[in-house]
Formats: structure tokens, sequence, C-alpha cells
């Protein structure tokens, strides 16, 4: 791995931070590198506040949407809130629907087929509103692409509102209303929202109508905290605030199907990573392996007992999903072990039974395992389909437009994309993306980067440094947990390889006569050599709180060592 420390900011800046909020040094540093150089900035940071948020009529077209809204149910219409089946999707759709239903009874949800109809708007979505009697479709966390879309709903006589997060075209589709904070003509403040935040606005707009205050609309932020933490937007500004009341909601008083999850895994104080890598894996799995409305089912029920055998279900989705997931990535690697394609600047494996709702997880496997772009494809009808992931500092999409004329299709961005082309084109595609990136990439990006923070000795780490890097959280894109770095480590002779296999490392270690400090390094019982004998190596680590029987000690959260 690639250790890259982060330029230190400006001494005489790091002075007077630390002077302003009676910090130490380097916790003024931590806060200059997220972009807080003032008293008032690391009020807002350490006390985010829901006055912080924006007024939602700052975004273009929330009055027509608002204005829209109202006039269905002054005229008793029908509406039809739609959305993706991913997490984002699922939680919008729950938000959206059950603030309307609190007031209005005639809201119904629609998510689509991953497998018989695609990611985002749908025409077959759009014939089940036209059959129904639905003259007015809100389509959350999609559709700002959907210009062809919209004009046959149109043309059915179907209004759309559109709440969408993502990057539009050249053109805008023709609906009544596009809420999109990246639309080049939207002045909002913040456009880092994520489908469901963008949502969470006109929520927030239409309750403002209603009487509502902010603090009214406090229950409905376990979605937004969740879909922030799973679409993985940078957890700043308003994001920020969205999510840290969203996880004293999930910590103190979650929805019905929130609570399911919690008593399925049993744990008492979940951090945005639980949400990231526990609650939304589960809410993913419907989608996944049999249809997202199962988790809109589970993130509307507010019967206890209902939402438990709902959550049992999803739960058995996601044991599928898991069986498959390490099925597949096995069969996956062991393709690229066969045609010795390991000095290979990508990854590019194929095999027609592959479960089509697990791919993408699949392609971040092997990323993780062999560091490179990578496409895995299955057969989805008559053509192949694929995820692709890449390599931080690699556009993959870019390099997908590369190979154009050998796809039938593709979306996406920098390092996630989807992908769909004829048997035939597979091959000459292979070798075109493998041309492609190869004359591209830079090769330094095939070798993982760990950025560090601050290089930091034993003397400064103390339950007062831990206690203020906590209320750093939550962390995420933009506002990541520090990571440190030290040297001249020796280990007390405590080193030892635990888990399964040894795979795991765990030590005490001293620097000049401090210490010593645990650390625990997962995936990293390889590196034992590195400390055996009392050898001097750096390491590098985030801080983290060990407890055991009742006594919490301060531990490294190794990432790797040298």
């Amino acid at each position: 791995m690639r250790w890259t420390i982060k330029p230190k900011p400006q001494q005489d800046e790091i002075d007077q931070l630390a002077q302003a909020l009676h910090v130490d040094g380097l916790v003024a540093q931590l806060l200059l590198q997220r972009g807080i150089s003032s008293y008032e900035e690391a009020k807002k940071f350490f006390r985010p506040q829901l006055s912080h948020l924006h007024d939602p009529f700052l975004m273009k077209d929330m009055d027509l949407a608002v204005a829209r809204i109202e006039k269905a149910i002054a005229h008793n219409e029908n509406i039809l809130v739609y959305g993706d089946y991913d997490v984002d999707g699922t939680t919008s759709v729950a938000l959206l629907s059950s603030y309307l239903l609190s007031y209005y009874p005639n809201v119904a949800t629609y998510i689509p087929d991953r497998y018989a109809e695609g990611y985002g708007v749908s025409f077959k979505g759009i014939d089940f509103a036209d059959d129904n009697g639905f003259s007015l479709i809100v389509a959350l966390d999609c559709g700002v692409k959907a210009i062809d879309k919209v004009t046959y709903a149109k043309e059915k006589g179907i209004d759309f509102i559109i709440c969408d997060h993502h990057r539009p075209g050249d053109h805008i589709p023709d609906a009544v209303a596009v809420l999109d904070p990246k639309r080049g003509d939207c002045t909002y403040p913040y456009d880092e929202l994520c489908g469901c935040g963008v949502g969470f606005k006109l929520v927030q707009a239409l309750g403002s109508r209603q009487g509502h205050t902010i603090h009214d609309l406090i229950p409905y932020l376990d979605l937004v905290a969740t879909a922030i933490g799973a679409d993985i937007v940078p957890i700043t500004g308003e994001n920020r605030v969205l999510a840290y009341y969203g996880l004293q909601v999930i910590n103190t008083n979650p929805r019905a199907g929130f609570k399911a999850i919690i008593h399925q895994i049993k744990k008492t104080v979940l951090t945005i990573t639980d949400v990231v890598f526990v609650i939304a894996p589960r809410i993913n799995a419907a989608g996944r392996m049999k249809h997202g409305q199962h988790a809109v089912n589970l993130l509307t029920e507010t019967d206890l007992a209902q939402a438990e055998t709902f959550a049992a279900q999803i739960e058995k989705f996601n044991e599928d999903r898991r069986g498959l997931d390490k099925e597949i990535t096995q069969e996956a690697l062991e393709q690229i072990q066969e045609n010795k394609e390991e000095e290979r600047f990508t990854s590019v494996v194929y095999k027609a039974s592959w479960h089509k709702g697990v791919i993408g997880i699949v392609a971040s496997r092997l990323t993780e395992t062999y560091y490179r772009p990578t496409l895995v494809f299955t057969k989805s009808g008559e053509k192949l389909a694929a995820s692709a992931r890449s390599v931080k500092g690699f556009d993959v999409y870019n390099a997908l437009q590369g190979c154009a004329d050998c796809i039938e299709q593709f979306g996406g961005h920098k390092y996630a994309a989807g992908l769909t082309l004829q048997e035939s084109q597979y091959e000459e595609f292979k070798a075109r993306f493998e041309k492609v990136v190869a004359e591209t990439i830079d090769p330094n990006l095939l070798i993982p980067e760990i950025s560090v923070d601050a290089q930091i000795d034993f003397r400064d780490i103390s339950p007062k440094l831990m206690r203020i890097i906590k209320q750093f959280a939550p962390f995420g894109p933009g506002n990541m947990t520090p990571v440190f770095m030290a040297e001249n480590l020796k280990d007390t002779g405590y080193a030892k390889g635990v888990g399964e296999d040894g795979a795991h490392l765990k030590l005490a270690a001293t620097q000049n006569g401090i210490g010593p400090i645990g650390g625990i390094g997962f995936n990293m019982g390889d590196k034992l050599s590195i400390v055996a004998n009392r050898q001097p190596f750096s390491a590098v680590f985030s801080l983290d709180e060990n407890e055991w029987q009742g006594n919490v000690s301060l531990q490294m959260k190794l990432k790797d060592i040298q």
C-alpha cells in the first residue's frame, strides 16, 4: 500500500484555531484539513442544528412540485410514489409515501422489478399508473434522464414530479417539476444530497404548508440517515445535520422496520458504519434477491409484530445473497487465475448463470483482491449485463466511453457503472477495455493508497483525544475517520494471529518506552513476521475503543504496517 500524508496546514493557522477552540494543535490540524478554520465553523461542525438546514423553497421547481401535489389532494387524484430498488430509492419511497398517507389516503407505491424493468423509470411502471387511474407520479432517486418516459406519461395524461440527485443530461424531462440540486440552473446552496435527501426537502416544503415544523419531521430522519450512509454521499453540510439527527432517531426511537432489524442483530448503539454494513445490505437484499417492494413494506410498517415478520423474510434474502456472493466471488477468482490474468490492468469475467442481483458486490470484492478496474458479466435475457467497479482516482465511466462501439448501453459514474452488450461483442469488448485502461491509467493507481491525516507520537494518544475524535462523527466521505501514522514502534512480544487460521493480527506496541497500546489488524495475519522479535516497524491506524469484560481501553485499528 502507498501511504500518502496529507499536507499539514500552516503552523500559524493551527495555533490560531487551537487557541480559539482551546484544543491542542493535533485537533486543530484535523479540523483545518476538513475545511474548518474558525470558531463559528467548528461550532456548526461539533453541534449540528436542525436550524442549519436550508429553506427547501430555495431548490428550483420546489414551489411547482408543492403546488401540483396540493392540487392533486384538492381534486382527490391518485398519487403514485415511484422509486428505484436500492436503499436510496426504497427509503425515499417509504419517506414520501408514509408522509403523504399521514393526511391523504389516495397514495400508492411502485418499485420497478430489477430484472423485468431495470433501473429507473420504466414504460411498464407508467402503464401500471395508467391502468390504475394514477394522474400524478412522483419519482424519487431516478428520472432526471427519463425524457422519453416522461413524454410517454404526458401523452397518457399523467404528470411527473422528479426528485433526483444524479447529474442531468443536456436536456431536462418535460415534467411539472424537476427537483435536482445538480441541475445547472439550480442555485440551491448544497448539491450533495442523496435521493432520499431531496425527497425529504419536498416533505419539508409540503410540511411547511401543513403547519409542520422541522421538529415534527424528525421521525423521518432514520430513513434519510440510512440513505446517506448507503449511497456514500459526502457527510458534510446539510447531509451531516440530517445524518446526525437521523442516527439519534435510529438509536432512540426507530420506526418499527428498523427496530425489527436491530432486534435481529442485537446491537445497542449503531454508528453510520453499522447503518452502511448492517442495515443497508438487508434493505438492498430485497431488490437484489426478490423485489424492492419488500423493503418498502418493511420500512412503512407500523405494527412491530408484522415488521418482525417482514424483517425475517428480508434476513433470509440477505443470507441467500451472502451465500451467492461468496460462491460467485470464488468462481470469478478461479476464472482469473485459470486464464492466468493476474498481470492484466483489468479484471473482466463472465458466466451466464451468475445471479444479476449480486454481480455488483462481486465486482467490488474482485477490486479489493486485485485492485484494478473490474467488470463482472452475466446473461440477462438475450444480452449480457455487467457491473463495473473502479479504483480510487480512475474514471471507469470514461473508460467505457472509449469502448462505446462494443456496448449497447451503459450508465453510471466515476467509480461504478452498469452496461449491456451482445454476447458476440464480449471478447472484443474485453480486449478493448484492457487496451483503453492500459493506455490511460497511472500505474500508481493500481497500488491501494492510504491517506494519512497526521503523524502522531504515542504520548499524544489519550482518552481526551479519543473523546474529541468521537465528536467528529458521523464519519463518511468528506469527513473520514482520522488516520494516523506512528514510527519506531516495537511489539512487546505479544503479537499473534487470531481468528480463523490466524487471519487477523493482534499486537501490543510501545514507542520510545511509552505504551503499550494494543492494536488489531483485520485480515493482516500474514504480516506477523514484520513485528516479530521486537523489530521496529511503522503503522497506519485509526483510534478505536476496545471493550473487554467491562474495561474500555484505547487501541489502534491497524490499516497497514511496514
